[in-house]
C-alpha cells in the first residue's frame, strides 16, 4: 500500500531547500511549456493543416532531440564538476524560444521552435537530475526525485488549465495564449539563478578527463546498461502525448476544452509521483515497473475502445497514473546503478537511447493513425508494453537495488 499523507509530508520536510527550489523551477517552466503544448497539436492540424504523421514526426523528433542532447550535457557536467550553470543555460534557452510559437506561420517554424526548445530541455535535463541526486541524502533519493516530479507535474496541469481559461476568454486565439506563456518561462530561469545552491564537490586531485570513453562506459556496469535497455523498450510503448490531445478532439469536444484532458492526466500524475517515489525506496524497482506497464496497457486499451470524451478521460487518467508510477522510478534506477562521478554521463546515455526510441515510437504512432486509424496506435502501444514485460521477466531485478 502507498503511505499515508503524514509520513510523506514529514519526509518531504527533510529534503534540502534547493530540492524544493528545483521543483518549483520545473513547475514554472512546465506551466509555460504546457500552455503551448496542450494546444500545439490542434494548432498544427486545424490552423496549419498538418497530418497526424507530421505531428508525430515533429513531436518525436523534438523529444528525441531533448533526450539525445542530454548525453552531452550530462557528460559535460561530470567533466566540469558543475551542474547549475548548464541547467541555467538550458532553462534560459527554453524560455527564449517561447515567442517563436506565437509568431509561427508554417510547420517549418513550429518544427524549428520545437527543436530549439527541446535542445534547451536536453541541456538542462541530465545536469538537473544529477544535481537532485547530489543534493539529496541517499536514503531520501527516491523521495527527492518523486517530489521534483510531482512539482513538475503540478505545472504540467496548471499550464493546460490556464490554456483552457484563456482560450474561452480570447475566443480560441492560439497565438495570444502562446505569447502569455513567455512569462512563467522567464520566472523559472530567475528562480533557478537565485534560489538553487549547488553543493561544493570535494577536490580529490584527480585530473579532469572526458567521461565518454571506453573505460568509463565499462565502469557503468551491467546493472546500469540493463536499466537502459528496459527504459528504451518502455519508451517504445509510450509515444508522444500529442496523440492524447488528438484523440480527445476526435470526440467532438470544443477546442477550448480539449486541454482539460491533459489537466486530468497531470493531476493524477502529480498526486501519484511522490508517493510512488517513496514506495520505490522500499520496493523492488522491477516489480513496481511491471505494475506501471500493466496500468499503461489498460490505458491503451481504453483509449483504443472509443473516442467519446468520457472514455478518453478514463484512459488519459490511467496514462497519468502510469507516469506517476514509473517516471521518477526510472530516474532513481539510473541514479542507483551509476557511480557518483559518472551520474551525469549515465543519465545522458540513458536519455540518448530513450530519445531514439521516442522518435521511432511517435513516428510509428502517427503513421498508424493516418493509415489504420487512431485505435491501431493505442493497440500498438499495448503490444510494446507486453514486449517490455517479457524482457523484464527474463531478468526480474535489473536495478542495483535488487536486494530490496
Amino acid at each position: 500500500m502507498v503511505e499515508s499523507a503524514t509520513p510523506l509530508i514529514d519526509q518531504a520536510r527533510r529534503l534540502p531547500p534547493s530540492i524544493w527550489a528545483l521543483g518549483f523551477v520545473s513547475l514554472s517552466m512546465d506551466v509555460s511549456s504546457e500552455m503551448i503544448h496542450s494546444l500545439l497539436p490542434m494548432f498544427m492540424v486545424s490552423v496549419l493543416g498538418a497530418s497526424a504523421f507530421t505531428v508525430g514526426l515533429i513531436e518525436g523528433a523534438a523529444e528525441a532531440t531533448a533526450l539525445i542532447v542530454k548525453i552531452f550535457s550530462g557528460a559535460l557536467s561530470d567533466y566540469l564538476g558543475k551542474r547549475k550553470v548548464l541547467a541555467v543555460i538550458g532553462y534560459g534557452l527554453g524560455a527564449a524560444t517561447k515567442p517563436l510559437f506565437a509568431m509561427s506561420s508554417s510547420i517549418g517554424v513550429i518544427f524549428s521552435a520545437r527543436l530549439i526548445d527541446r535542445v534547451g530541455k536536453g541541456i538542462r535535463g541530465a545536469p538537473r537530475d544529477a544535481l537532485v541526486a547530489d543534493l539529496a541524502p541517499p536514503q531520501l533519493r527516491g523521495a527527492a526525485f518523486g517530489l521534483r516530479q510531482s512539482l513538475d507535474t503540478v505545472g504540467a496541469f496548471l499550464g493546460p488549465l490556464l490554456a483552457v481559461a484563456l482560450m474561452l476568454v480570447w475566443a480560441n486565439d492560439f497565438r495570444a495564449v502562446f505569447w502569455l506563456a513567455v512569462i512563467p518561462g522567464a520566472l523559472a530561469v530567475a528562480l533557478l539563478i537565485f534560489g538553487v545552491s549547488e553543493p561544493e564537490r570535494a577536490a580529490d586531485g584527480t585530473p579532469r578527463m572526458n567521461p565518454i570513453q571506453w573505460a568509463n562506459l565499462q565502469r557503468l556496469g551491467a546493472p546500469y546498461w540493463w536499466v537502459v535497455i528496459v527504459g528504451a523498450c518502455f519508451t517504445l510503448a509510450r509515444f508522444s502525448e500529442a496523440f492524447l490531445v488528438l484523440r480527445t478532439q476526435q470526440g467532438g469536444l470544443r477546442v477550448a476544452w480539449v486541454p482539460l484532458v491533459m489537466v486530468a492526466m497531470n493531476v493524477v500524475y502529480a498526486l501519484a509521483a511522490y508517493p510512488f517515489g517513496r514506495l520505490s525506496d522500499r520496493m523492488s524497482h522491477a516489480r513496481l515497473l511491471r505494475f506501471g506497464l500493466v496500468v499503461l496497457i489498460g490505458a491503451d486499451l481504453v483509449l483504443a475502445a472509443s473516442n467519446h470524451w468520457s472514455v478518453v478521460l478514463g484512459g488519459v487518467m490511467l496514462w497519468g497514473l502510469h507516469l506517476g508510477m514509473t517516471q521518477g522510478l526510472l530516474a532513481t534506477m539510473v541514479a542507483d546503478a551509476a557511480p557518483d562521478d559518472l551520474r551525469g554521463t549515465a543519465f545522458g546515455f540513458f536519455n540518448l537511447v530513450s530519445g531514439l526510441a521516442m522518435l521511432v515510437a511517435s513516428a510509428l504512432a502517427g503513421l498508424l493513425w493516418d493509415q489504420l486509424g487512431a485505435a491501431s496506435t493505442f493497440y500498438a502501444g499495448a503490444a510494446f508494453c507486453v514486449l517490455t514485460l517479457g524482457i523484464l521477466a527474463l531478468r526480474p531485478q535489473p536495478a542495483a537495488t535488487a536486494s530490496r
